[in-house]
């Protein structure tokens, strides 16, 4: 990423990413130009290139990070405070509904494709999604332990990793069938498992 030492040119280069990612979303990766996201975001093809030097590549990946950042934003605050069932409930619900608006197309997913998954930068992008979220929910596991509504000897990391693998299986089977069914079920299943630990601490 290019260094963009001015607050405005911060604001321009964010402002040509956020423009990219909505045209992007509307259009698809195939059927976007360079001079579809000039024409949204109102830059020159000089002004684009100074932002982005490598290209459309490069603004693909921009906009991928950007659409990354997004799934996470899209959970709060509930993703940040997971310190009650009741706070589960709500980031339960809220990973539902984003999915069910987003339907069958994942912007994320056709960045990758038309980028490449097997790509440095791709690939870091993916995976410090995973971190932060999986982090996140280890450590409204850990909110729960502190707070005696799961068992003391829980593995917060490993049952986090579980749920997570398990909300990615149910998104991707709702990408293909249109069915959130599976969606529901992973997420119901996984914080009944950590409800149920509780029970297990107590008859211990």
């Amino acid at each position: 990423m290019p260094d963009v030492p001015t607050a405005k040119g911060r604001a321009t280069r964010a402002r040509i990413v956020e423009g990219a990612a909505e045209v992007l979303r509307e259009r698809g990766v195939a059927d976007t130009t360079l001079d579809d996201i000039r024409g949204r975001t109102g830059t020159s093809k000089s002004q684009l290139f100074h932002y982005f030097p490598e290209g459309k590549d490069q603004l693909l990946l921009a906009a991928a990070q950007f659409e990354a950042d997004r799934v996470l934003a899209d959970q709060q605050p509930h993703l940040g405070c997971l310190d009650s069932w009741e706070s589960w409930q709500r980031w339960r619900d809220a990973v539902v509904e984003r999915y069910e608006r987003q339907g069958d197309h994942c912007p994320l997913g056709s960045l990758f494709m038309q980028v490449g998954r097997s790509r440095p930068g791709a690939r870091a992008i993916v995976a410090e999604l995973m971190r932060q979220w999986q982090q996140q929910l280890a450590d409204g596991m850990r909110a729960l332990r502190a707070n005696g509504l799961v068992s003391s000897t829980l593995d917060v990391d490993r049952a986090a990793a579980a749920l997570l693998a398990g909300v990615q299986g149910g998104v991707a089977i709702m990408m293909s069938t249109g069915d959130s069914t599976h969606l529901k079920a992973a997420l119901d299943t996984g914080i009944a498992h950590l409800r149920a630990t509780a029970g297990e601490s107590a008859g211990a």
